[in-house]
Order: C-alpha cells, then sequence, then structure tokens
C-alpha cells in the first residue's frame, strides 16, 4: 500500500508538471460587428417650381363658316398647316402622391395661317374671295395633371388671344374695303399634354391645343352701285388647332 501511494503522488506530480507546460486552450477571437448600411428611399423627382421655355410646331385651322346679308353660297378652301414657334413661362406645384397643379402662359408666332372663301352674288354674278391671317397666339391656362416619378401627363384649359389681319376682300379681282377695323381675337382653349424630365431640371413635352375663336362679323363698305356694297360677312365656327413639342428649365426643387 505505501508502494501503490508513493507510485500514485508520483504519476500524479509528472501530471501537474506536464500540464503546467502544455499552452493554455484557444479561444476564438471576438467576431466584429456587421457594417450598418443604411436604407436608403429612391428619390422621386419632384415637378414644384417655376419654368421657361421654347416651343416649336405646326398650327391649322378648322375651316369654320360664313354667311352674309345676301343670303350668297360659300365655298371654302380648307384647312392650311403652318409653321409656328414662340415660348412658355409657368409654375407647377406638385403634391404628395403625384398630383400636379400650376399655371402657364404661352406666346407663338403663326404666320400666315389663312383661310380663303369664295363667295358668287345671286343677283350680279359677281364672284369675291375673302381671306384672313393669323399672325400670333396668346394663352393663359390652368394646368392640372399626374405625375410618374418624371413623366408628367397634364390637361390645360383658359382663355386666348389671337392677333389677325382685317380680311383681304376682292371682288373680281378687285380689292374692297372693309369697315371692321378689329385684328385681335378672342376665345377659349383647352388642351393635352406628356412632359419628361430628362435630365436635372431640363424637361422635353409635346402638346397638342384647340383654340376656339368667337364668331366674326365684317361688313363691306357701301360703295354706291358696287358689288356687295353694305353686305355683311359673319364668321362662324373658327378655330385654330396647335401641336407643339418644346424645352422646359425648372427653377427650384429638385427630388424629394
Amino acid at each position: 500500500m505505501k508502494r501503490l501511494l508513493l507510485a500514485s503522488v508520483a504519476l500524479f506530480s509528472a501530471s501537474a508538471a506536464l500540464a503546467a507546460d502544455l499552452p493554455p486552450p484557444y479561444v476564438p477571437p471576438p467576431r466584429a460587428p456587421a457594417a450598418y448600411v443604411p436604407v436608403v428611399a429612391p428619390l422621386i423627382y419632384n415637378w414644384s417650381g417655376f419654368y421657361v421655355g421654347g416651343n416649336l410646331g405646326a398650327g391649322w385651322n378648322s375651316g369654320g363658316s360664313v354667311s352674309d346679308s345676301f343670303g350668297s353660297t360659300f365655298t371654302g378652301s380648307g384647312q392650311t398647316t403652318k409653321f409656328i414657334g414662340g415660348g412658355q413661362v409657368g409654375v407647377n406645384y406638385e403634391f404628395w402622391g403625384g398630383v400636379v397643379i400650376g399655371a402657364e402662359g404661352m406666346f407663338d408666332a403663326l404666320p400666315n395661317t389663312t383661310n380663303t372663301w369664295t363667295v358668287t352674288d345671286p343677283v350680279t354674278g359677281s364672284t369675291a374671295s375673302a381671306t384672313f391671317n393669323s399672325r400670333w397666339v396668346t394663352t393663359a391656362t390652368a394646368k392640372l395633371g399626374y405625375a410618374w416619378d418624371r413623366v408628367l401627363v397634364y390637361g390645360k384649359g383658359g382663355g386666348a388671344w389671337v392677333g389677325s389681319d382685317n380680311p383681304n376682300l376682292t371682288v373680281n379681282g378687285f380689292g374692297q374695303t372693309l369697315t371692321s377695323g378689329t385684328t385681335n381675337n378672342t376665345g377659349w382653349t383647352a388642351g393635352i399634354g406628356v412632359e419628361w424630365a430628362f435630365a436635372g431640371n431640363w424637361s422635353a413635352r409635346i402638346e397638342y391645343d384647340f383654340i376656339g375663336l368667337q364668331n366674326r362679323t365684317i361688313t363691306v363698305a357701301s360703295v354706291p352701285g358696287g358689288p356687295f356694297a353694305g353686305d355683311t360677312l359673319n364668321f362662324k365656327d373658327r378655330g385654330l388647332s396647335l401641336l407643339t413639342v418644346g424645352v422646359n428649365y425648372k427653377f427650384g426643387w429638385g427630388y424629394y
């Protein structure tokens, strides 16, 4: 027993000495915290702000109709299409949700958009031609639209003013004097368009507008013995159509 006890003590001492010589157990380093990645909402284009721009396109008349106090029969030359160009200035405000309201003023030169009418006097058989030209058009409108980020679809409506020459009336090839001195025409306008913000605050648009004009009455000067002397011409159902493309630059807000 004494020998066994001594052997156990010796074995224990040797094991303790061996354990003291071993390296400490491996402890893995603490894991680094995951990097914080903020969640960023995508930027949405904001249509709010003042803007200025220019436009080019075509304008044509709707033909209309003419009658007179002599009961004459008229035939028209149909529509004529001409180049137009001008500019616009306006303001938009976009509500959260995409609804856009605004106001705009537009001016375009409308050179020589003409209608020519031919009439035959039922009594004398004389033939007359009346030609009138539109020179410029100005509109002041309110706008209402809806935006899908960089695309805006809108409608507009308001007042219109058209500058035109007095009709040029000839009878049997000779010029006639008219008593009317009015060259400005007032009416209403309505249109639709789509606009795309393609770079920064720059946007491009395409737009159609119709302008309805008031009826216009013009009287031929009372020249004694002259054909159509004292006749009154009534121009009805007058209208202009405009199809334009344009570019705008917006000042103010950029994105939500």
